[in-house]
């Protein structure tokens, strides 16, 4: 029997919102980043006509209709994308996908090791509110972790690295956020597109995320489950040498500064990145 569709049973609108949302900016040739709340939502290739573009994760909960509506906006129809590719399945990354994806009837490409997440099998952790960090760590328990149903559409990322229905790029398996975690670059001109294998804001601080304070950081710690694995997955993307970062959080970064923060981050990983206390840090608090 096929198995319908479905978000978490712990799946809800979460009321966060940053300056940028709703506002489209072109980053690179046919990659345009949309703010929907606090996440990144990507599209690649030209989304002005059906079925010529692909739409990179799928925002907060409750978001179908505010990703349809700036598409409309800016591009004057909703058009269908090829497909659906996900950094991770992350609640903020799937938040739109069930309406999305039954709305389009596309296929959803993953990483084998995020299955179990988007197949209805497992919950990821529960985030960790004992974790140094801001207000939006301390709230963090309030965030769905249960794991999304997405069915008949859900199919693997190939193992030779390319991205089906992205011709040009090429999928990085980048863990430590997640087991699955992936991250995807433009081989013509580098332009990276990385999830949360690192972000561009200070993600547990509700300040910084409300107001898009800019500044390189790892991945939100209230959810990175494997430390050791999240400063190697920066190590790679960083001998990438990407020419523009779009991240799952924050403002895209460009150029020089990209290049500048992305090498201090990978050779202080240590002290930017991992927390000083946390239960990712020390399986003994719980």
């Amino acid at each position: 029997m096929e198995q319908q569709m479905h978000y978490s049973e712990d799946n809800k609108f979460i009321p966060i919102t940053s300056v940028t949302n709703g506002v489209i900016q072109e980053v690179a040739p046919q990659v345009y980043c949309l703010p929907v709340q606090v996440v990144n939502v990507c599209f690649v290739g030209n989304p002005a006509k059906e079925n010529e573009w692909v739409l990179v994760d799928a925002g907060m909960p409750k978001s179908a209709d505010n990703i349809l509506n700036a598409l409309k906006e800016k591009f004057g129809s909703v058009h269908t994308p090829r497909a659906i590719v996900l950094t991770h399945g992350h609640f903020d990354h799937v938040g739109a996908i069930v309406e999305l994806a039954e709305k389009w009837d596309v296929p959803i490409y993953a990483h084998s090791a995020e299955f179990p997440y988007l197949t209805g099998e497992k919950s990821y952790p529960e985030p960790d509110t004992s974790v140094e960090g801001g207000l939006i760590a301390k709230m963090s328990s309030f965030f769905p972790n249960g794991p999304t149903q997405l069915g008949r559409r859900l199919k693997e990322l190939p193992k030779d690295h390319r991205i089906p229905e992205m011709p040009g790029w090429r999928w990085i398996h980048t863990p430590g956020h997640t087991p699955g975690h992936c991250s995807f670059i433009r081989i013509e001109d580098n332009t990276l597109i990385a999830g949360d294998a690192f972000v561009t804001v200070k993600q547990d601080s509700l300040y910084k995320v409300l107001t898009q304070e800019k500044e390189i950081n790892g991945p939100p710690r209230y959810l990175t489950t494997d430390w050791e694995a999240a400063w190697e997955s920066v190590g790679i993307l960083k001998h990438l040498e990407p020419t523009v970062a779009v991240t799952g959080h924050g403002l895209p970064m460009y150029g020089e500064e990209l290049t500048q923060s992305l090498d201090n981050l990978a050779a202080n990983f240590d002290k930017l990145a991992i927390p000083d206390y946390g239960r990712f840090v020390d399986p003994n608090i719980n």
